[in-house]
C-alpha cells in the first residue's frame, strides 16, 4: 500500500465556480487531477484529502462531486476544508453507503502500522481575536484531540490530516502543532494555500514532525507521495 495526499480539490459538478479567476494553472485542473490520479494510484493505495473538496453548499449537490472520487482507484480519507459548506453530520455522511470512502470526523482510521486522525483546523490564533472566531479555533484543536485519543489504543505511526497550515502568522508553530508533538506525531498534512500564499508553505522535518503541503495548486495538481518512515 503507498500513501498518496491532494487537498483543495475544489471539485465543481455544477460549473458554477471556475478556478481560473485565480490563475491560468486552474484552468481544467479537475481533469488534471483526475487524469494525475487514474495515472498514479492503483486500488491498493491510500489517497488523504485535507478538505475543500467541493464548492456544493448542500451534501445532496455534493454527492455529485464525492461519487466522482468514489470512482477513482484507491481507498479516501476525506476530512473538512473552510469551503465544505455541505459537509453534515458523521450519520449522515455514513450514510451516502460509499464503498472507498471514510469522513474524518472527531474519529480516526487504522490502515496497516499508521493511524490517520486529523481536523480542519483553523486561522492561526492571532487572526482569531473574535469572540467567534477564537471559539472555532479552540473548537477544532479539542476535535484533534479527540482525534487522536481515539488512535491512541491502536497507535504505531500517526499521521495528522489538517487543511489549515499548524503555524501561525509568522511561520511559527502554534497550538495545533503542539499538540501534535505532545501525542508524538509522525507526520502532519495539510493544504489551504494558494497562489501568493505558497510562500508561507513550510515543510520538512519540523520539531520531529514530517510537514508536507498538499494544495492542489502548489503540487501541480499531482498527487504527493508520503512516505512514512
Amino acid at each position: 500500500m503507498k500513501i498518496f495526499a491532494i487537498a483543495d480539490l475544489h471539485f465543481d459538478f455544477k460549473k458554477e465556480k471556475p478556478m481560473d479567476i485565480f490563475g491560468e494553472n486552474w484552468i481544467n485542473h479537475e481533469e488534471k487531477i483526475i487524469n494525475n490520479w487514474i495515472n498514479t494510484v492503483e486500488n491498493q493505495d491510500l489517497v488523504l484529502i485535507p478538505g475543500d473538496i467541493s464548492w456544493s453548499l448542500k451534501l445532496d449537490d455534493a454527492i455529485n462531486d464525492l461519487v466522482r472520487i468514489e470512482e477513482l482507484p484507491g481507498s479516501k480519507i476525506i476530512g473538512r476544508g473552510n469551503h465544505d459548506y455541505w459537509w453534515s453530520t458523521s450519520s449522515k455522511l455514513e450514510s451516502l453507503g460509499f464503498k472507498t470512502i471514510k469522513f474524518l470526523k472527531n474519529n480516526s482510521f487504522t490502515y496497516n502500522s499508521i493511524v490517520v486522525c486529523g481536523t480542519r483546523g483553523w486561522d492561526s490564533k492571532e487572526d482569531a481575536a473574535e469572540v467567534s472566531n477564537e471559539k472555532i479555533y479552540l473548537r477544532e484543536l479539542n476535535r484533534l484531540k479527540i482525534s487522536l485519543d481515539s488512535a491512541e489504543k491502536n497507535r504505531d505511526k500517526i499521521l495528522v490530516m489538517l487543511h489549515y497550515p499548524p503555524f501561525d502568522n509568522e511561520g511559527n508553530p502554534n497550538d495545533f502543532f503542539s499538540l501534535m508533538k505532545e501525542y508524538r506525531v509522525d507526520t502532519c498534512i495539510y493544504g489551504h494555500l494558494h497562489a501568493e500564499g505558497h510562500k508561507n508553505i513550510r515543510e520538512g522535518f519540523i520539531e520531529g514532525i514530517r510537514v508536507h503541503c498538499v494544495s492542489s495548486d502548489y503540487l501541480d495538481f499531482n498527487l504527493k507521495r508520503i512516505e512514512i518512515l
